[in-house]
């Protein structure tokens, strides 16, 4: 199909089209929320089902173009995930997860699914469509597997046997009757290593995550202070977390990003825990312009710092790392205080 050579063109991965019947997911998304697996993401509680059922997010809707770019940087190394693992073992060490050390990829895939769209239109008449990347409440991952871009692994998160898991999905709800793709089959099996390695134990069953716990919720989506008893199982990741992914063997297949956008910007790969608490506010708005950290701001930016510095005084005892906690305490606002006299109570001084 022509529309999947333009999407290569684009810089997409690959591309599937499901239909818009998702009841079979209606009662799965009903439990997850009653459970309040949801935390403080109050947005999705309030979208309900409407998150299963496309056709109410875009009236009209009887397709949706699911679109997959792989993120993995161009320059990735053979043994990137072994690396990973030894920064995640540095205490000394800033852990930023992998996808969110280049160019903010919501920006970017909303652009490239509209010109996708936009050929579309051109090569069939009127279309009336919607871009979605992480912009609605949809259920990108069921779409996708039905889509045949993958499975949905036990950790939650999209599969492919080529592709593992270091990827974006992005979608194009549609008004025409494209014809289906096949949906994946999953390929799990009894493995539950994602399971068994979580820091925090979120994923509290196969398919089902508690993002209460989840360190990507806890460092990017939640706004107040963090659970004193799960920061130090934080360690040293001050925004997000790949444990799961870094663990699961399908991602031996990741592919790397054929977009320059996506290669890491300096520091953010390299940089330690006590040269980020360096920054200022205009370092840290400058350091982080069209990054995906920004969205989370300073507040929150300084208190994942402190958190990661409080588990390296404990384990280090590196009197500098209490010096820069002290020396920022008094002009720190009280969400940043609370968190910086936690983290100098980890170690006598």
């Amino acid at each position: 199909m022509q529309l999947r050579q333009w999407a290569h063109a684009l810089g997409f991965s690959q591309i599937g089209i499901a239909d818009v019947d998702l009841t079979h997911a209606e009662q799965g998304l009903q439990d997850w929320l009653q459970a309040g697996f949801h935390g403080s993401m109050a947005y999705m509680a309030r979208h309900g089902l409407n998150r299963a059922r496309p056709a109410a997010l875009r009236p009209g809707t009887v397709r949706v173009i699911s679109a997959r770019m792989d993120y993995l940087p161009r320059d990735a190394p053979p043994q990137w995930a072994d690396d990973e693992r030894a920064a995640q073992a540095d205490a000394e060490r800033a852990v930023i997860s992998v996808y969110a050390r280049g160019r903010d990829y919501h920006k970017l895939l909303r652009n490239r699914l509209q010109q996708l769209a936009d050929q579309l239109a051109a090569a069939v008449g009127p279309l009336g469509h919607r871009v979605f990347c992480d912009s609605a409440p949809v259920l990108e991952v069921e779409l996708a597997t039905r889509a045949g871009l993958g499975w949905r692994g036990k950790h939650t998160l999209a599969l492919a046997r080529d592709a593992g898991s270091m990827f974006f999905l992005g979608e194009i709800f549609v008004d025409i009757d494209l014809p289906v793709d096949a949906p994946a089959s999953a390929h799990c099996g009894q493995c539950s290593a994602c399971m068994d390695i979580c820091p925090t134990q979120a994923i509290v069953g196969p398919y089902r995550l508690d993002a209460r716990r989840c360190i990507s919720y806890l460092t990017i989506e939640h706004t107040g202070a963090i659970d004193p008893a799960l920061r130090p199982l934080i360690g040293n990741r001050i925004y997000g977390c790949d444990d799961c992914q870094l663990v699961c063997p399908w991602n031996k297949y990741a592919r790397r990003s054929t977009l320059p956008d996506f290669n890491v910007r300096e520091p953010l790969g390299t940089a330690t825990l006590l040269q980020l608490w360096a920054w200022g506010e205009a370092e840290f708005l400058r350091r982080t312009e069209g990054s995906a950290i920004r969205r989370i701001g300073w507040q929150r930016w300084r208190r994942n710092l402190a958190v990661g510095l409080g588990n390296a005084w404990r384990e280090h005892g590196d009197q500098g790392t209490a010096q820069a906690l002290q020396a920022a305490r008094d002009s720190a606002d009280a969400l940043v205080q609370e968190h910086i006299d936690w983290a100098l109570a980890q170690r006598e001084p």
